[in-house]
């Protein structure tokens, strides 16, 4: 069984291209239900890095493939991915 804070510490990659998205910084929980219902990684910083912040990139429960100890695999198409980690 994992923390919620566990998933901090993990990388988060595509399996459909081997893309690294980056860290999670956040999960999103259904309080009725007690479940995590998806991950946040959050997005790049635009103009580089000095003015403003990408939205960040949640994905869905459904779309994790595998937690490791260090990382998670999640299977993504394109409409998930943004030009930032093209």
């Amino acid at each position: 069984m994992n923390r919620t804070s566990d998933f901090r510490e993990k990388e988060v990659i595509n399996i459909k291209d081997g893309r690294r998205l980056g860290f999670v910084c956040d999960v999103e929980i259904n309080l009725e239900s007690g479940k995590i219902e998806a991950i946040v990684i959050p997005g790049g910083r635009s103009w580089f890095g000095f003015v403003g912040k990408d939205d960040e990139y949640v994905i869905p429960w459904d779309r994790i493939k595998k937690i490791g100890e260090d990382i998670i695999l999640v299977d993504l198409d394109d409409r998930f991915i943004r030009k930032h980690f093209d």
